[in-house]
């Protein structure tokens, strides 16, 4: 009882950073491997797709009625997303992933001192292309965020954000809204390869999904009401824990600690 009520508590705070700027399963999954130690890994994370998908669907429906979405690119990209994650969960099961968990802190710690130089980063939406460029575009970077979502995962929603932000010019509360559309792409796909092969629990992913869904509101509120400069703080921070974390477990791949 003590341990779902901690789970439910800790997926209320991911659905609130997770509608914010990504990065909910920085408290959701290693929440849920605390909980259950001796389950099997997909298992535990085929539950945390069952339970964050709910509260990221949601954040985009709310995005989507109160942001202007570039629909003729994020269609594409939408469906680029969802065959990249699939096509990353096919691939997981085919090559290691101990070169990408050694290099992951790297990339985080790239993009957050870059984050950091450019003040100006993300604070004005002028969007670079246009028609069926930005749909090309938007789709090839859906597509490799996404296969990289299927075959590893942490940090997705932050990769998605920084994309928007970088390379389609987006400022940081209109690439958080369409982020949240192709992360909800990527889970269904993931969830849909665990679901299928019995390795999600749902008599624990749903009253976490209740409380994700609940979180995804008030933070999809903050973030409509504090704009642009308020997303970028939390990504910033979102980021440095996430590279924290993630050296944290490359330091154990390398036998560091």
């Amino acid at each position: 009882m003590l341990s779902m009520v901690g789970l439910v508590l800790a997926a209320g705070l991911a659905g609130w950073v997770d509608a914010i700027v990504g990065g909910g399963g920085l408290i959701q999954l290693p929440a849920l491997f605390g909980a259950y130690p001796q389950a099997a890994p997909a298992t535990l994370m085929g539950t945390n797709k069952g339970a964050a998908i709910w509260g990221t669907g949601w954040a985009a429906s709310q995005y989507a009625r109160r942001v202007t979405l570039r629909w003729a690119a994020l269609g594409p990209a939408v469906a680029a997303a969802f065959v990249g994650a699939a096509g990353g969960a096919w691939l997981v099961t085919r090559l290691p992933a101990r070169p990408l968990r050694v290099a992951l802190p790297l990339v985080l710690l790239a993009l957050l001192l870059y984050t950091l130089a450019r003040k100006d980063l993300g604070q004005h939406h002028a969007p670079r292309f246009a028609g069926r460029a930005e749909a090309a575009w938007a789709s090839v970077l859906g597509g490799l965020i996404g296969l990289y979502d299927g075959a590893f995962g942490p940090g997705t929603g932050s990769f998605f954000v920084f994309a928007g932000v970088r390379w389609l010019g987006y400022d940081f509360l209109h690439a958080s809204a369409h982020a949240k559309l192709l992360n909800a792409a990527t889970n269904l796909a993931a969830l849909a390869w665990f679901g299928t092969r019995g390795h999600i629990w749902w008599a624990v992913a749903l009253p976490m999904a209740v409380a994700n869904v609940a979180g995804s509101w008030l933070g999809t509120r903050t973030a409509l009401r504090h704009g642009t400069g308020f997303v970028r703080g939390v990504f910033v921070a979102v980021v440095g824990a996430l590279i924290f974390k993630t050296g944290w477990d490359a330091a154990g791949v390398l036998g560091w600690r």
